[in-house]
């Protein structure tokens, strides 16, 4: 197996980790909100929420990576061999964050972490928006429309990853409540208005990642 098909699979593995474990998590989510259960199966249903989610958290950063040396590999993408280590830099300290704020209990740095996180999503909606905007025009070296497109989609899939985390503030503190004082109407319908709220960008996700794919197979000409 060559280099780039190994990088192809992996890309193709990180897709399917990626839309599977966001199905996971939206399905999880409404056991989450489930007034008829007890708190202890909903903090339960919560625990598979948030591991479910993990699986798109950590392929998020994968794909860019991979996708990044894929398109360099066969000459879709000109720049200086520097530019790759910088992008597998940042992909693997993104990655190991990810992996950082699921498992430390240290909830004051979670929470200073988290949002330079944040700040790094938005950087990255921009810069890479931007480039792929730069691409199809003409003024990037991108050198295929539907690989600068697909790069335009996935910080549209960033983004909406953003939008989710700060809509969804108001369901964690509704949580907390529920599991310290106990069920009451107003912590149900911030729970269900939190997760009503942040459905349509679930619904883009899925939209973004099957567009993409179809365009790295070719289904789809630009």
């Amino acid at each position: 197996m060559n280099e780039y098909l190994l990088l192809k699979l992996l890309h193709l593995l990180a897709f399917v980790y990626w839309l599977g474990g966001d199905l996971g998590t939206f399905f999880s989510s409404r056991f989450v909100a489930n007034p008829k259960l007890s708190p202890a199966q909903r903090m339960t249903a919560l625990q598979i929420m948030l591991g479910c989610d993990q699986g798109p958290k950590l392929c998020m950063p994968l794909i860019f990576g991979l996708g990044y040396s894929m398109a360099e590999s066969v000459g879709f993408l000109s720049a200086p061999g520097w530019v790759e280590i910088l992008v597998w830099v940042i992909t693997l300290g993104w990655f190991a964050n990810v992996n950082y704020l699921y498992f430390t209990n240290n909830q004051a740095a979670k929470a200073r972490i988290g949002q330079i996180d944040l700040w790094f999503r938005i950087a990255v909606v921009l810069l890479l928006g931007g480039w792929a905007i730069a691409g199809l025009l003409g003024m990037a070296p991108i050198h295929a429309d539907w690989l600068a497109l697909k790069i335009l989609i996935f910080a549209g899939l960033v983004a909406c990853g953003v939008y989710i985390r700060i809509h969804l503030k108001p369901f964690v503190a509704a949580f907390g409540q529920l599991m310290s004082q106990g069920s009451s109407p107003a912590v149900e319908s911030q729970l269900g208005q939190s997760l009503a709220r942040v459905r349509p960008a679930v619904y883009l996700i899925w939209v973004g990642l099957i567009v993409n794919a179809a365009l790295g197979l070719h289904l789809i000409t630009v």
